[in-house]
């Protein structure tokens, strides 16, 4: 079993062994279990960094097994610049939340923590897989376990929540799997994602493709105006399934932008730049603006999450080196970031049990500790330079002033945005005098939230004051992205 085998199915295997074995009346073995086999998932993916080679723009550690042959389907895995980094946030933040939920969840604990690690393992085969059809197999697969987490540990609306997420991002799959036997067919029956960069495709095969891929990925994302369904389901889901989905899954569908709609319609993506940046300057100016006017704390960071995810999109459809590794930078330090913020909210919903604005005030009286943390993850939402949230969006602003002035003013705005938004809650929730009796009988954070908090709060500060392990990473890989997607595939 190769490296990239045993990150993937470390993580499901142990979390299949957890859901069959473990027990609530045992469920103090099923958390450190859970424990031991997201940490040794985590240090099976390590190797991938160690060895690494930053100077080759090829796949790496690349497994190629025939799987069905009929359709000449193959078990294709490997890493490149760009997936590295998201395989490693992967099971960094699965182990993460493994620990967040340690006190909280008594109920069907085996099933939570083996949902969670089934969940990071299929998560990283989407980061893996060279095959078209392995790479929808793992993209749809992780529906099921975030559906479950949803659906079971959620909140009084769970279920309309889980209906939502699932529907909207399995119908815009749906049309990406049309698109997928399009170029399978159009391969002579090869679903291999290296072959299909090299076809050439007609300008409105490249367009009705490019649109095909827009209508999944876009909701992953999600995009404006595909994005209603984040905030209902964030406010919903159980702290550990909001730090993954806003971490992880908000990721794949950008990623799915740079292994397929850059380098296999590098015409149309060309075309339709203008669309996608349009798009991602609403996300992050108008969403912004509206996460201004939330009163819930969970609400709030969502559409955060949304304007964030704007900056990448734009990065991405720049065609310029400094944009794309800027989006790219971006999507790490948003898992880190928004990981962080979902789980201190998590931290002081534990306690009082509302997610609102109001039901809190001058919480720095009674948890010094936490708050000290939630300030770093605030300012790191702002985009305060030294921390991770600053790195990626100032490399994208900078780019975006370089392809268009305005378009960089716009992106620019976003800070604003984003300290109006972050800072007002900040002031509402640990500023100020206490306000509510409930607050005055607040206990700080345990060690166990301590030692959760510390972890992310290193990446935060690591990734913000020294960004250079993690853009040395990408380059070759980012600079061989653009040539890709700036060769017309047009046929002669």
């Amino acid at each position: 079993m190769g490296m990239l085998s045993q990150a993937i199915w470390t993580p499901i295997v142990l979390g299949v062994l957890i859901l069959a074995l473990g027990r609530d009346d045992k469920a103090t073995w099923v958390r450190w279990a859970a424990l031991v086999s997201a940490v040794l998932s985590f240090l099976v993916c390590l190797p991938l960094y160690t060895q690494f080679d930053n100077s080759s723009a090829s796949m790496q550690f690349v497994e190629n097994i025939p799987w069905v042959l009929r359709f000449n389907m193959a078990y294709h895995l490997g890493v490149d610049g760009i997936s590295l980094w998201l395989v490693l946030l992967t099971s960094f933040i699965t182990v993460v939340v493994i620990i967040s939920a340690w006190e909280v969840i008594t109920e069907r604990v085996n099933q939570y923590m083996g949902a969670f690690l089934i969940l990071s393992g299929v998560m990283i085969g989407v980061f893996c897989a060279l095959d078209g059809m392995l790479f929808y197999v793992f993209f749809e697969a992780t529906l099921i376990p975030m559906y479950l987490i949803i659906g079971i540990w959620g909140g009084p609306n769970k279920i309309y929540a889980a209906f939502k997420f699932f529907l909207y991002t399995l119908l815009g799959s749906l049309l990406m799997l049309v698109a997928l036997i399009y170029l399978y067919i159009q391969s002579g029956g090869s679903f291999d994602l290296v072959a299909w960069q090299a076809l050439p495709l007609s300008a409105r095969a490249q367009t009705l493709l490019f649109f095909a891929f827009f209508a999944a990925f876009a909701v992953k994302v999600p995009m404006w105006p595909v994005h209603t369904w984040l905030p209902d389901v964030h406010v919903e889901a159980p702290t550990g399934g909001s730090a993954v989905l806003a971490a992880i899954m908000l990721k794949l569908g950008a990623y799915g932008f740079l292994r397929f709609s850059l380098p296999i319609t590098p015409d149309a993506s060309q075309e339709w730049a203008w669309l996608l940046i349009a798009l991602s300057v609403v996300a992050v100016v108008y969403v912004g603006l509206v996460a201004v006017v939330q009163q819930d704390m969970k609400k709030l960071v969502a559409y955060s999450s949304v304007a964030h995810m704007g900056f990448v999109t734009m990065g991405f459809f720049m065609f310029s080196p400094l944009g794309i590794s800027g989006g790219i930078v971006q999507m790490i330090a948003h898992g880190f970031v928004s990981a962080a913020m979902f789980l201190c909210i998590g931290v002081l919903y534990d306690r009082v049990h509302s997610r609102e604005i109001a039901s809190y005030g001058g919480v720095v009286n009674t948890m010094p500790k936490f708050t000290a943390f939630a300030l770093l993850f605030a300012m790191a939402n702002c985009g305060l330079p030294g921390t991770a949230g600053f790195v990626g969006e100032w490399m994208v602003i900078l780019a975006a002033v370089k392809f268009n002035f305005w378009v960089g003013l716009a992106a620019a705005s976003a800070l604003i945005f984003g300290a109006a938004y972050t800072l007002w809650m900040v002031k509402r929730v640990y500023l100020g005098p206490v306000v509510n009796d409930e607050v005055k009988h607040l206990k700080d954070i345990n060690a166990r939230e301590f030692f959760m908090l510390s972890l992310l709060a290193v990446a935060v500060m690591v990734m913000g004051l020294y960004p250079k392990p993690f853009t040395d990473v990408m380059n070759a890989s980012v600079d061989q992205l653009i040539q890709q997607a700036s060769v017309s595939k047009l046929p002669l």
